[in-house]
């Protein structure tokens, strides 16, 4: 998957070579897949992110959305033509991209970043997987990959989700792009928050951290860790969709970064899988289960937080069982079938 997309990004940045379309930086893996709990599921999904950076000339700033309808913190990607006029001589320069953009239009005769893939001044998360599926659509057959797979592109607003099969078997790659915050792991990104999710709307993601952090257990833990087990046979054996698996994920990750990692031996494993569970039937109990990433002083030093994030108070995953009574109490049958 990963040397899939390297061959993409090398072939799309000469494509992209003297446009102002983002820059597409080095994909990264993250989820159950890449963390080494996959489910046994008929077809694999393999979830990456690109990092998008602005072309020359343009900045992003990041607006936080401080509404109260959504949950989570959200972000909308304002998009600045960048000023290269002398100081205190605004305008000078007829070459400048934000004072004299149609100048610089006709003269480097390619659209600036505003008028392709944003709607106002904001990224467009529309306009941008569409951007990047009709460029990967295009140059497929200039991969290596092409000579033995075949490629279908999957319908989606919101990420670029590819299907690749050949006789023996398929998998999926779900494409998701976002803008790293500062030079920390943690993006704002194209992933959806609910069905009606605005199209310049960019949620906060942490994936990416999470990911960082799997991979330094693994460098920790015994070699015959027990964690993924557990974690992949809960995710196998789910039966009911009323709590996700990413709560289990954060308890999971929680007693990771708790009880001392020479306990996660797999001899332990009918141990730690009861620790598992009793941990989500007190969750369930108290309706509260707090984030693994946000405000979080304990992760590892390798895992970096830009510093609204490390200051933020504790989020709770489970604020809105606490607000249904009905859903929770779905919750509690489910964990009782589980």
């Amino acid at each position: 998957t990963m040397a899939l997309m390297d061959n993409f990004t090398t072939v799309l940045r000469r494509a992209l070579s003297g446009t102002f379309y983002p820059v597409l930086e080095q994909a990264i893996g993250f989820g159950s897949a890449f963390e080494g709990w996959i489910a046994r599921e008929e077809e694999v999904v393999y979830c990456v992110l690109i990092p998008l950076a602005p072309p020359l000339g343009h900045t992003f700033y990041l607006e936080r959305d401080t509404g109260e309808q959504r949950p989570g913190r959200n972000f909308r990607i304002h998009v600045q033509l960048e000023c290269s006029c002398p100081r205190e001589q605004q305008g000078v320069n007829i070459l400048c991209f934000r004072h004299h953009p149609d100048v610089v239009r006709r003269i480097i005769q390619q659209p600036n970043l505003l008028d392709t893939l944003c709607t106002g001044s904001y990224l467009d998360v529309h306009k941008t997987v569409h951007w990047f599926c009709t460029l990967v659509r295009a140059s497929w057959q200039r991969l290596p990959q092409s000579r033995s797979w075949n490629l279908v592109l999957l319908p989606s607003k919101r990420s670029c989700n590819l299907r690749l099969t050949n006789n023996q078997e398929s998998f999926q790659v779900k494409v998701l792009f976002g803008v790293r915050q500062h030079t920390s792991d943690i993006f704002v990104s194209s992933q959806h928050r609910g069905a009606d999710t605005p199209r310049t709307m960019w949620p906060e993601t942490y994936a990416v951290a999470e990911t960082k952090f799997f991979g330094h257990m693994a460098k920790q833990a015994p070699q015959e860790s027990s964690h993924l087990k557990c974690l992949q046979l809960l995710a196998s054996v789910r039966v009911c969709k009323d709590f996700s698996i990413y709560s289990i994920k954060t308890i999971v990750m929680h007693l990771l970064n708790t009880i001392p990692v020479s306990q996660w031996h797999s001899r332990y494993f009918l141990l730690q899988l009861s620790d598992v569970l009793e941990q989500l039937r007190l969750s369930l109990e108290k309706k509260h289960l707090e984030h693994f990433i946000l405000g979080n002083q304990k992760l590892p030093e390798e895992i970096i937080l830009p510093p609204d994030v490390q200051r933020a108070g504790p989020s709770n995953l489970f604020y809105g069982l606490a607000q249904d009574p009905a859903a929770h109490s779905l919750a509690v049958e489910a964990y009782l079938d589980l």
